[in-house]
Parts: C-alpha cells; sequence; structure tokens
C-alpha cells in the first residue's frame, strides 16, 4: 500500500505505518495546488489543512482513501470524494480538551486581559489599576452552541470554574441536557440574551454556515464575550467585526477568514487586529497529547483499512439508501447461487443499493439481504424461488 502523507505527522507514526508494511511517501509541506502533482500512484492519502481538490482526485487512478487528521472534513471535496468511489475518514474527538482548553483559555485571558498585561510589563509599564477592573468567570451564565464532544468538554471546564451553562444544539434533548447538568435552550434565539459569555462548538456544514447572525450577535448583552473556536464560516464575521468595533461585545477567536495554508505567511484580518478581540493561529487542536491522539488514530484507521478492507470512522457514506423494498434469500452456501439472484435482477433492471449476507452456523445456509431501488415483479420472485437447490425461501418487504 502506498501512502501519501501531505502534512505534518509525528515521527512515531510514520514509522509505525512503515513497520505494517506500507510505502510512505512523506511530504509534510505540500500545498493544495501541488498535490494533483505528487499525489502519484497513492492509495491512501493523509492531510490535516492542506485541501484536497478535485483535480487531485481526478489526477490519482489508486486513491482509494482520504484520511483528514483532525476532525473536520470541510477541506476535502466530497463531492469528487464520492464520485469516484472514495473512502474520507477522520479522527474525531481526539483533539477536543485541546480545543475546550484552548477556549477556556481565551475566555480568562479576555476577562484579565492577560496579554495587554504581559505587552506592558515587557515594555517596562507598571499599570495595576488598569488591569485590576477583570468581572470575574464564577457565577456567569454561559452559553455553548454545539454539544458534540468538544462542547461536552468545554462544559465540563466552564461547570469548574462556578459558571451556569446553558446550551443548544439541534440534537440536544431535555434528556442529555440533564445528563450533563445543564439547562437547555430551545432556540439561539432564546439563548443569546441570556449569556455573559457564548462559546460556539459546531461542525463546518451547509446547515450551520452563518449560523450566528447579524441579529443574535446584537441581541447579546453589553460587553458579552463570544468565543470561536470551531470554523470561521459558521458566524457572520463582519456581523462580529461590527460589533467589536462598536465595543459592545468582546471576542475570542482561534479561526478567521483568510487564513494562510503556509503556516508561516503575513496574514491581514480586520477583526483579529482589534484591541477587544483576542485571536490565536488556528491552534486549537495544537497541543502534543491531541497530535499525538490523531497520529494514533491515523495509524489504526489505516492499518485496518489494509488489514481488513474496513474504513473506521467512514464520513461519507449515506445515512440511508434510497431503496424501496428489501429481499430476504435464505439459501444453500454454494457458488453461482447469489450471482443468479442478482441476474433475475439485472434482468428486471432494478438495481441492488445495499447487500449483505450471513452464514449460519455449520456453513451450509445462508441469508441474504438486498436493498432494491424498485419492487420485482412475482415473475422474477418465482424465478428465484424456483431454484429449489440453490434457494429455501424468499420474503420481500417494502421499506417505510
Amino acid at each position: 500500500m502506498n501512502i501519501l502523507i501531505a502534512d505534518t505527522l509525528p515521527e512515531h507514526a510514520v514509522k509505525g505505518l512503515e513497520a505494517a508494511g506500507a510505502s510512505v511517501d512523506y511530504r509534510p509541506k505540500t500545498k493544495a495546488e501541488e498535490l494533483a502533482s505528487v499525489i502519484g500512484d497513492a492509495d491512501v492519502l493523509v492531510v490535516r489543512s492542506t485541501e484536497v481538490h478535485a483535480d487531485c482526485i481526478a489526477t490519482a487512478p489508486n486513491l482509494s482513501l482520504i484520511v483528514r487528521a483532525g476532525a473536520g472534513v470541510n477541506n476535502i471535496d466530497m463531492k469528487a470524494a464520492n464520485a469516484r468511489g472514495i473512502y474520507v475518514s477522520n479522527c474525531p474527538g481526539k483533539n477536543s480538551v485541546a480545543v475546550a482548553e484552548l477556549a477556556m483559555g481565551l475566555l480568562l485571558a479576555l476577562d484579565r486581559r492577560i496579554p495587554d498585561n504581559v505587552n506592558d510589563l515587557r515594555a517596562g509599564k507598571w499599570n495595576k489599576s488598569e488591569y485590576s477592573k477583570a468581572d470575574g468567570l464564577f457565577g456567569k451564565t454561559v452559553g455553548v452552541v454545539g454539544t458534540g464532544q468538544i462542547g461536552k468538554e468545554f462544559i465540563r471546564r466552564a461547570q469548574a470554574f462556578g459558571m451556569e451553562v446553558i446550551a443548544w444544539s439541534r440534537s440536544l434533548t431535555q434528556e442529555k441536557a440533564d445528563a450533563l447538568g445543564v439547562k437547555r435552550a430551545a432556540s439561539l434565539q432564546e439563548l443569546f440574551p441570556q449569556c455573559d459569555v457564548i462559546s460556539v462548538h459546531l461542525a463546518l456544514k451547509p446547515e450551520t454556515k452563518k449560523l450566528i447572525t447579524k441579529e443574535l450577535i446584537a441581541s447579546m448583552r453589553p460587553n458579552a464575550v463570544l468565543l470561536n473556536t470551531s470554523r470561521w464560516e459558521v458566524a457572520d464575521e463582519q456581523a462580529l467585526l461590527e460589533a467589536a468595533k462598536s465595543g459592545t461585545i468582546r471576542i475570542g477567536a482561534d479561526v478567521f477568514s483568510g487564513e494562510p495554508e503556509d503556516k508561516t505567511s503575513p496574514f491581514t484580518n480586520p477583526l483579529a487586529a482589534l484591541p477587544n478581540v483576542y485571536g490565536t493561529h488556528h491552534i486549537g487542536a495544537s497541543t502534543e497529547q491531541a497530535q499525538n491522539a490523531i497520529a494514533d488514530e491515523t495509524v489504526a484507521i489505516i492499518r485496518q483499512y489494509a488489514e481488513r478492507g474496513t474504513v473506521k470512522n467512514w464520513v461519507n457514506k449515506a445515512k440511508s439508501s434510497p431503496a424501496k423494498f428489501q429481499l430476504v434469500v435464505r439459501h444453500y452456501d454454494k457458488p453461482g447461487v447469489l450471482a443468479n439472484v442478482f441476474n433475475e435482477l439485472k434482468s428486471a433492471e432494478i438495481n441492488i443499493q445495499e447487500v449483505e449476507n450471513l452464514i449460519f452456523d455449520g456453513t451450509m445456509t445462508a441469508c441474504c439481504t438486498l436493498k432494491l431501488d424498485a419492487q420485482p415483479s412475482a415473475g422474477i420472485l418465482l424465478a428465484i424461488a424456483a431454484r429449489k437447490d440453490e434457494v429455501i425461501q424468499t420474503q420481500l418487504v417494502e421499506l417505510k
């Protein structure tokens, strides 16, 4: 198996893949526009922040798996991967603690103005009266937007600081909220005006793009804090800029529009330059602990794929097929049985969208479940069942 690693990965992970018999091409500084020219005959591509465009996928004849060594997959052209039948996998949950820690760090830094303290001390200035005006976090209300693994880790840390937590997500039920020890908001419109702090922990999806609207930002309490350590696209950045410029809110952000792909390039963003905005360099997952955990998961994904042909954390698998009917065929376990069943369905131009064949103990018989895009006629079913030396019984049900 040939593996191209186009981003930084710890040395132990590279060696682990080589020890498993893989041929590893390690190019940690590869840029998105260079991928198509270096992908070659790679079976597996590993990336972190490097974007994988359609041209790269189109020029990679052997590519069958792309592993995002991180949580999201928004840097991968999923439409192009789906069209080529290429698995996309990621490493969810492995950087949750690191991101939650950074979000808490940004909150503490904003409240105590830690970076400004440090800058003045380094400049030889003592300004205790100015920096003795912090509010403190104890007893404050924090609204958590998104209760995936990162959101849950942030909730634990906010609770440890004595903060009252109100949470919202599309999947948050009252039962789940009770288990987390938080109040549940029915909507973002209900959540935002109640909180001294809003912390955003959303994956970037079409339905979450600019979910944090200008109207929501305008509804925040005066001098409230908005933290975004997820993706910059989930919030209306222009609205954040206007609110921060007016001094109505403070912002802690790890993500900004216009982030350069190169890790040391010049960067300009008007939001990041404001005095009441504390920003970091998209480093939420960049702790040694998180990177080692992500690297280990990346190796586990590739080893499982090489050894079993199955993909751990497969993200572009359809949640459900549009199959309308299910045909169950109990049959004798011998060559050609399923081929004959498939041929009967093919003759009727019926597509099999999902299939599972399980063997009974003793390996004499089996049960095959086929999910179909159309209903087989009575004649097709009779033709299948007529093979008495192959088929034991058939059962057709309409899927609801």
